[in-house]
Formats: C-alpha cells, sequence, structure tokens
C-alpha cells in the first residue's frame, strides 16, 4: 500500500491519501482521544504522542500534531499506523457511529447548505478540511471547520472573504458568518 501525502495551507496540518475509500458518506471530525470511540481508526491515530486532530474524508485523512511535535517525527508513526489499518481490514468507523439527523429546515437554512455543499465543501477538501453549517441566527450563519481549515492561519480570510461574500451574494438575508469551535 502506498500513501501519498500532501501539505495544506495549515502547517500543523498534513493530509493523508491512502489510496481507498476513507468515509463511504460525509466525514468525521475528532478533537481529542474520547471522541474518537466511533472509529477504530481514529482511535489508533490518537495513540501516537503529538496527534492532536484527525479528520475523515471520504478519500483521505487528515491530521492535526500539537505544536511541540516536528512533523519528521509524527508523519512516519501517523503513515504506519494508516497503513496498519487499512491492511487489517478494520472498519474506519465503527457500527455504534451515530447517524446525523437533519432536522426540519428553512427556505434560507436549505439555501445556506446547498451552496456549502456544492461550492464550497469541495473547494477545502481539496486542501485537507470541511466546512459544515452549525446554525442561522438573527442573520449571522455559523459554520464548524474542520480538519486542515481548524486553526489554519487563512481560515479567517476564507471565511470572511470567500465564504461569507458568496453567501451574502445569493442570500440577502445573511449579514455575517462565523466559525463554531
Amino acid at each position: 500500500m502506498f500513501i501519498q501525502t500532501e501539505a495544506t495551507p495549515n502547517p500543523a496540518t498534513l493530509k493523508f491519501l491512502p489510496g481507498a475509500q476513507v468515509m463511504r458518506g460525509g466525514t468525521a471530525n475528532f478533537t481529542d482521544p474520547e471522541m474518537a470511540s466511533a472509529s477504530p481508526l481514529a482511535k489508533r491515530l490518537f495513540e501516537i504522542d503529538g496527534v492532536g486532530g484527525i479528520f475523515l474524508g471520504g478519500d483521505f485523512i487528515t491530521v492535526t500534531k500539537a505544536e511541540d511535535k516536528p512533523w519528521d517525527i509524527v508523519k512516519p508513526m501517523v503513515l504506519g499506523a494508516i497503513m496498519e489499518h487499512f491492511t487489517s481490514g478494520k472498519p474506519v468507523m465503527g457500527e455504534d457511529a451515530a447517524a446525523v439527523s437533519t432536522a426540519d429546515d428553512t427556505p434560507v437554512v436549505q439555501q445556506i447548505k446547498e451552496l456549502l455543499e456544492t461550492r464550497v465543501r469541495p473547494a477545502v477538501a481539496q486542501d485537507g478540511g470541511d466546512i459544515t453549517f452549525h446554525s442561522f441566527e438573527d442573520g449571522v450563519v455559523y459554520l464548524h471547520m474542520m480538519g486542515a481549515c481548524s486553526g489554519c492561519p487563512s481560515s479567517t480570510a476564507t471565511l470572511k472573504n470567500g465564504i461569507e461574500n458568496m453567501l451574502r451574494h445569493y442570500i440577502p438575508e445573511i449579514q455575517e458568518v462565523r466559525a463554531v469551535n
């Protein structure tokens, strides 16, 4: 198995491409070991000293390291753990992983989600991250930034100059976009 790696705009985050499907549908974000119980892969990666976050996408794994750990120490261990996981045949997500439920959305929320799904998420996935809808209240759209987007130095500019401008162009009710962590 050959696993490719790609740099992301966030220097603390690397994107790992195992050449196999990671998630069948959707994404999964793990910011601490306790959250990782739903994923045998994430659980294994958190066993590595220096791993601070894991994001699972359709065909990639994004790993964020602790500030005090250099990539030349963490990266080989992450590569080994990913290779070991995929060659073992274990599932990426456990059977007890919670399904995401969607509530009845207003037309504005439906339009926000559609724009995020078709215009924003594919672009940020290329950088090893994801942005998902959290809520829309009083003209403000709240978004979760995950993977390489979480803590990225350019994420504020992307949020304000890119996503906010695009959403405001299509949906006049939107006044601002904010990140939620």
